[in-house]
């Protein structure tokens, strides 16, 4: 195993630190979204048109002139100049899960500015499930092409998805046994060596590892970012159980049981469980738990089920009292098993 060169300072920030930008993987004509492509790229033109009122906006795009074309019509021009296009070959569009992580610097360094690390891990489509050989290259190419600043550290004998980690940013990461320990990823590895590995690569004290709920209908073998998020204040926000989904009620005695580092019992707030939403006869794997936290806001994944959108936006913006909640209808991005986190990455 090859050591993290990060100094012991560095930690994985919560979401909801301040960032310098998100990145989007745009979606074209040469991706599974080729049937739905004009709703998918409505969903993607209204993501960027909300993202670039409150911070900059990175884009990865094999078709950079109609992207930039699009773009220039849904934005203001002062939103444009918060938009970087980067031309790229692309497989697919999930950000979260191909883009890289950063780290940032908990230390005090007098005046001078620490750069983050970009980690970038292996992305194998989830286990080998589908083509992924693009997108696993593209966080290279935006380093060496210095499109992004930041030190570069290769992790890419480790198989790691973005979606499957989430941080509180003061030493805890939650993970999932189902996604980490699921086939083609890091075998022969066992849980406690991968643990061992995460704490080390990524700064942290522990990882909370949750080993019951998936979803559905799910590609990614039960990301955390699909079940459970973590939110300001010790606080767990995490889908609530339906009928077909009697496994999250485990999932809910487990964190129930969850301390934090310091022994306290985590404030839960449970999301609803969208009503169920099918594709050719096949549940989808819809989740309010896959929303974003940008600089100043939240952004909501809703299912045109105004009821319970509502209540999942408002229990969000019990967890977030400081920042406008904004809703954006997802139901085009999970026809692909996705949602609206998935489609993103932030940058510090």
């Amino acid at each position: 195993m090859h050591h993290s060169i990060l100094p012991c300072d560095f930690a994985l920030p919560a979401e909801w630190e301040p960032q310098s930008a998100i990145m989007l993987t745009w979606p074209h004509g040469g991706t599974d979204w080729k049937p739905y492509l004009r709703q998918i790229t409505n969903t993607y033109l209204q993501l960027a048109d909300i993202i670039t009122r409150y911070e900059d906006l990175l884009v990865v795009t094999p078709i950079l002139e109609s992207t930039q074309r699009m773009l220039a019509e849904k934005l203001s021009e002062g939103q444009m100049n918060r938009v970087h296009l980067y031309e790229m070959d692309t497989n697919d569009t999930w950000a979260r899960d191909h883009g890289p992580i950063s780290m940032v610097s908990r230390g005090r360094h007098n005046s001078h500015v620490i750069p983050i690390h970009l980690l970038d891990f292996k992305f194998n489509g989830w286990g080998e499930k589908f083509a992924a050989e693009l997108d696993n290259d593209i966080n290279r190419q935006l380093y060496e092409q210095q499109l992004v600043k930041g030190i570069y550290e290769s992790h890419l004998d480790f198989v790691l998805e973005g979606g499957s980690i989430e941080s509180d940013g003061k030493g805890t990461i939650f993970t999932t046994t189902c996604c980490l320990m699921a086939p083609h990823r890091n075998q022969p590895l066992t849980q406690q060596e991968i643990d061992q590995q995460l704490k080390e690569w990524l700064g942290a004290e522990r990882i909370v590892w949750i080993n019951h709920g998936s979803l559905i209908g799910d590609d990614t073998d039960g990301h955390i970012d699909t079940l459970v998020r973590i939110a300001p204040n010790d606080t767990l926000l995490y889908i609530g159980a339906d009928d077909e989904h009697p496994d999250l009620l485990l999932m809910e005695q487990e964190l129930q049981q969850l301390r934090t580092i310091d022994g306290h019992p985590y404030r839960l707030l449970r999301l609803p469980m969208p009503r169920p939403i099918y594709d050719d006869g096949e549940r989808l794997p819809a989740t309010y738990a896959n929303y974003l936290v940008i600089n100043g806001a939240v952004l909501v994944p809703t299912y045109n089920q105004p009821d319970l959108d509502q209540e999942a936006i408002s229990t969000i913006g019990k967890a977030f009292p400081d920042r406008e909640i904004i809703g954006i209808d997802c139901r085009a991005v999970i026809r692909q098993h996705g949602s609206l986190h998935c489609c993103t990455m932030q940058y510090y």
